[in-house]
């Protein structure tokens, strides 16, 4: 068998700027150099990984000088984990090269006429700012490279925690994840050890069998509390041990509000057409923002930063510039947050959103605040939208978009522009999708204003809310 050719060791290299996917990059021979775990102003040896013709990954396995933009990672998981890539950034720098990503994007993709970018906002939290985390249990631990190096057996192979990338049957154990509340800690820590104790099997997914599959937390700033466990339940004896657990579970912990239990015999851990099975307490929580409260299920879709999801929609509203006799089109609804959130400032407000179940979430949250001028549909956005739809429910005045990654579909581009609304407020979490709408739209609208917003701090992730305006 032919050997592979042996990679590359090359020394003394500057990093010299933060990249895409939270990584950095440098140069060498002209060639582009991506590193993942390394800020600009390190000076490292790099072991290349993979080798193109234009670029090559490495990774850093010395370093003869540290950049004063770094920081102290805080988690005793960092680097094998695969979140929160940029712990070792100072959060001030974060900002600035996800601020530098908003510009790159929208003017390599976009190359459409801009006013200045607003200053990102920042998270006020840095840590424990999600409300909602998901584990996975697995009977085939991830071995640390310290753990392999120690060529011992290791008897337990159970773990529930995060799963690995391009690993995907194995879970890397998790002690300790900053980015919720230590209550998640405490739940998930009980429960291993708990299962381990009790002779509960872990779940093997290639092979679809073990009783234990996923849990899920939630939390709100209501101080409610929600936890979820999914099973696959075969035998008696295991329905036992899953209800036993479950039982232990609201005894140790009183502070949960919403105890929850999922049979999910699927080959994968979503459960969105499964029969969720209530324990103890109610089978929902409450958010609220201002003076409007959110009711959100367990199959509910609700921004994972609460106090920054406030900062963005406020900005949409403000970008909105609503007096009263607005009519509304809020498209790729969700379960109508900003729908109702700007509701009370328009005349109407028309909400669109392809998941059925969170169109009934909509209107519930519109009921339960006691706003009687929205009206919510079902459907694929490109088959609702169309110039038909606009006839029957009349031009929007404003349009709020809040699509998915990929951005908007043409069809979509197309019916706005033929609705022609006075203003449309694109809100994003990809702004590079974005950047290739503002494109088509350039066309009868410009862009007024920019303003980013970090959701999700040490990870490369941002949104951007732009303000179009017609020509």
């Amino acid at each position: 068998m032919r050997n592979k050719k042996k990679l590359p060791l090359i020394e003394w290299v500057e990093i010299t700027a933060v990249a895409a996917e939270g990584k950095s990059l440098a140069r060498v021979d002209d060639r582009v150099v991506f590193v993942p775990y390394v800020v600009p102003g390190d000076v490292v040896d790099l072991q290349v990984k993979r080798k193109k013709s234009s670029y090559m990954e490495a990774v850093a396995v010395h370093f003869h000088k540290r950049s004063p933009l770094r920081a102290q990672p805080f988690c005793q998981h960092y680097g094998v984990c695969g979140g929160c890539k940029w712990q070792c950034l100072k959060y001030e720098e974060q900002l600035k090269a996800k601020q530098q990503q908003i510009f790159d994007n929208l003017t390599r993709i976009g190359k459409v006429e801009l006013p200045p970018i607003s200053p990102i906002l920042g998270s006020r939290k840095t840590q424990a700012y999600r409300n909602k985390l998901e584990f996975g249990f697995s009977d085939k631990r991830w071995l640390t490279e310290e753990e392999v190096s120690q060529d011992v057996r290791y008897d337990v192979m159970d773990a529930v925690g995060f799963h690995i990338t391009g690993a995907f049957d194995k879970i890397l154990d998790i002690q300790t994840c900053y980015l919720m509340d230590d209550i998640q800690n405490q739940i998930r820590n009980y429960i291993r050890t708990y299962a381990l104790n009790h002779g509960l099997v872990f779940y093997n997914l290639r092979e679809n069998r073990g009783l234990l599959r996923s849990m899920m937390v939630r939390n709100s700033n209501t101080g409610e509390l929600m936890v979820l466990i999914q099973f696959r339940i075969d035998t008696a004896q295991e329905r036992q041990q899953a209800m036993d657990l479950m039982q232990s579970l609201a005894d140790h912990f009183p502070e949960i509000t919403s105890l929850l239990w999922v049979d999910n015999h699927k080959a994968n851990d979503t459960f969105a057409d499964q029969q969720v099975n209530l324990f103890r307490g109610t089978d929902f929580i409450y958010e609220t923002m201002e003076d409007l409260r959110f009711k959100v299920g367990p199959k509910s879709f609700y921004q994972t930063n609460t106090d920054q999801a406030y900062e963005l929609y406020k900005v949409a509203r403000q970008f909105a510039q609503l007096t009263g006799t607005e009519r509304v089109y809020d498209l790729y609804t969700g379960t109508g947050t900003i729908a109702n959130f700007v509701a009370r400032q328009a005349q109407q407000v028309i909400g669109i959103e392809y998941v059925p179940e969170a169109i009934e979430d909509a209107k519930e949250n519109a009921a339960l605040n006691g706003i009687g001028n929205t009206l919510f549909y079902a459907g694929d956005m490109k088959d609702i939208l169309t110039p038909q739809f606009i006839a029957d429910h009349g031009r929007p005045d404003v349009i709020i978009t809040d699509p998915p990654r990929a951005g908007m579909h043409t069809d979509v581009i197309t019916t706005i522009l033929q609705a022609a609304p006075h203003r449309i407020v694109y809100v994003s979490c990809n702004p590079a999708t974005q950047a290739r709408d503002l494109q088509m739209l350039d066309t009868d609208y410009r862009v007024t204003a920019i303003q980013p917003v970090d959701m999700f701090p040490h990870t490369q992730h941002v949104e951007n809310v732009v303000l179009l305006e017609k020509r």
